[in-house]
């Protein structure tokens, strides 16, 4: 019987049963025996049917040194059973990284570090060794402060935390930073175990910014704030401190959780703030320097470590509504009073123009009331002139008191800013600071002279101006001044009570009735003067009941009145 040939599947099918047997399958690590050296690549017999030929270099130091000999035992990648060239596919590195990748998910789930070395630099970051396994480290994770260079960290072992693990897309993320924090956190604890609040300690200043400074205390650094370097003042750090100096500080808090240390150098003075009552009493002056200018006031250095405000309504008794910066200059000496002091909460209000007099008060002095003055026009208002005066000081000249027969809207046209007026002091309120004063007055006031002799129930003698149909226009004789008679008033008889009777330039007598000093009038009244002539004549010569007339009453008296008038 003839003996049939096996075809090509039945002798893969018997290959792979052959494999199975041997529990080798392809994409496997798998153990192989050295069979030979052939210059730089070692034959390895796996238990297949053919051997494969592996570089001496994927076995690292013992491929290049020649501690490779025939017969070690090794484990190797077997990629494919059989190539074209009817060996079987070997590869030591893929073995190792199989094995790495074994390790490092183990390292991974309990969060254990790895050993690894940084070979290259990439877009981000850099690229990792963790013994045949690739993995990138991003450049935020090298350490727990940005590295400028990271050469001395190639090629040298490092500790690694893995962050992230992806077999199938082959991704590891891995960090140097968590390992190196969580050392330094053992070390803080350590060193924050060994420090109590309120010790002194030396220090190194470590970096200053503008809110303070970070001093090494040896391991952990602390916060050293402006506020606490100095009792004084402090601008800015770099004032006092200068990196890698060496300063003795006090240990202020410490914040067990966040190992947050905060550290002080004023307390290591005594307070300037003690018995600050005594040292500076109220009303009392200072001498003192500007050391810094706000909106609402300027600080003054009374001595190192205290400080008082000069509030800007206390700057100027005149310059109302300026910008300290106007007034004073930081550096400037200054001459102050102290007008309150509040120990506890640190407060020292400063006066700078109480070192002066009151202008308001030295105006009063040197100009009284009723003192003229000259001024410039300052300000012109709805409501009247400011003239700016002696001791920088303003005035104001009311509407009513610009003229004395026009109207102030009408008097205020006369005036234009800068001119320069002569104004009479009404009155100084120094507690207001407030200064009248009056246009007018500066000629005197002509009806006030007019009428000085002048009282109710006088009788004048008026020359008339002008006839009109409600009364008399009249000028009061030897004077200025002028007033109206009404028509009611020209006669006792209501029959007589015509204006036509009278003509202009004519003389008659009246009796004033009344003198209204502020709105500048005065009444007449002829028909006054008869009933006043007419009671005078019946106290003199009798009455009605005596038996003579009324009419030889008035004639008795009227003769007595001409015949007095002839002598």
């Amino acid at each position: 019987m003839q003996l049939q040939q096996p075809s090509r599947e039945d002798f893969a099918a018997l290959l792979q049963e052959s494999l199975l047997a041997n529990d080798i399958a392809e994409g496997t690590v798998v153990k192989g025996r050295v069979v030979a050296i052939e210059k730089d690549l070692a034959v390895i017999d796996v238990g297949l049917k053919v051997e494969g030929r592996v570089p001496l270099k994927e076995f690292g130091v013992r491929g290049k040194d020649g501690a490779l000999k025939p017969g070690d035992e090794v484990e190797v990648y077997l990629e494919r059973v059989e190539n074209a060239l009817g060996e079987a596919m070997l590869s030591r590195e893929k073995a190792r990284r199989e094995e790495s990748w074994v390790r490092l998910e183990e390292s991974f789930e309990k969060n254990d570090t790895v050993t690894g070395h940084i070979f290259n630099q990439v877009k981000g970051g850099f690229t990792v060794d963790l013994d045949g396994a690739v993995a990138f480290l991003p450049r935020s994770q090298v350490d727990v402060r940005p590295v400028r260079d990271v050469g001395p960290l190639m090629q040298t072992p490092q500790p690694f935390r893995i962050l992230k693990m992806d077999k199938r897309r082959g991704n590891i993320v891995v960090s140097r930073r968590s390992v190196l924090e969580d050392t330094l956190a053992e070390q803080r604890s350590e060193l924050v175990q060994r420090l109590n609040e309120g010790q002194i300690v030396d220090g190194v200043v470590k970096n200053i910014t503008e809110y303070g400074a970070f001093v090494d205390l040896g391991g952990i650094d602390g916060l050293l704030h402006v506020t606490d370097m100095a009792w004084r003042r402090v601008n800015h750090p770099s004032e006092i401190l200068n990196i890698g100096e060496t300063v003795r500080v006090q240990i202020i808090r410490i914040n067990p959780e966040t190992y947050r240390i905060s550290l002080g150098m004023k307390q290591l003075e005594a307070d300037p703030w003690d018995g600050i009552d005594q040292r500076y009493p109220l009303g009392a002056k200072f001498t003192g320097r500007v050391t810094n200018i706000t909106d609402y006031g300027a600080f003054v250095e009374l001595e190192p470590g205290i400080e008082g405000l000069i509030h800007v309504s206390e700057m100027s008794w005149t310059k109302k509504n300026v910008h300290p910066g106007k007034i004073v200059s930081t550096s400037q000496e200054v001459e102050v009073v102290v007008l309150d002091v509040d120990a506890q909460k640190r407060r020292i209000s400063l006066g700078l123009k109480q070192t002066m007099r009151n202008p308001w008060e030295e105006f009063a002095e040197k100009h009284p009331v009723g003192s003229t003055v000259e001024g410039e026009v300052k300000n012109k208002t709805e409501f009247g002139l400011f003239l700016g005066l002696e001791g920088d000081v303003d005035g104001m000249v009311h509407l009513s008191d610009l003229d004395w027969d026009r109207a102030g809207e009408e008097a205020m046209e006369d005036y234009r800013k800068g001119d320069m007026v002569e104004a009479v002091v009404l009155d100084v309120d120094v507690e207001k600071e407030r200064i009248s004063l009056g246009v007018k007055q500066v000629g005197g006031d002509r009806f006030a002279d007019a009428v000085a002799g002048v009282r109710k129930g006088s009788i004048v003698t008026c020359e008339v101006l002008e006839v009109k149909d409600s009364g008399l226009e009249v000028k009061i004789a030897d004077s200025d001044l002028s007033a109206f008679i009404r028509r009611a008033e020209l006669s006792r008889e209501r029959s007589e009570q015509r204006p036509e009777r009278f003509a202009a330039g004519e003389k008659v007598d009246a009796r004033v009735t009344n003198v209204d000093k502020k709105n500048r009038k005065i009444t007449l009244s002829i028909k006054a003067l008869e009933i006043a002539e007419e009671k005078e004549a019946v106290a003199q010569y009798g009455s009605t009941d005596s038996g003579a007339s009324l009419g030889d009453i008035l004639g008795a008296a009227l003769k007595q009145r001409d015949k007095q008038g002839d002598e």
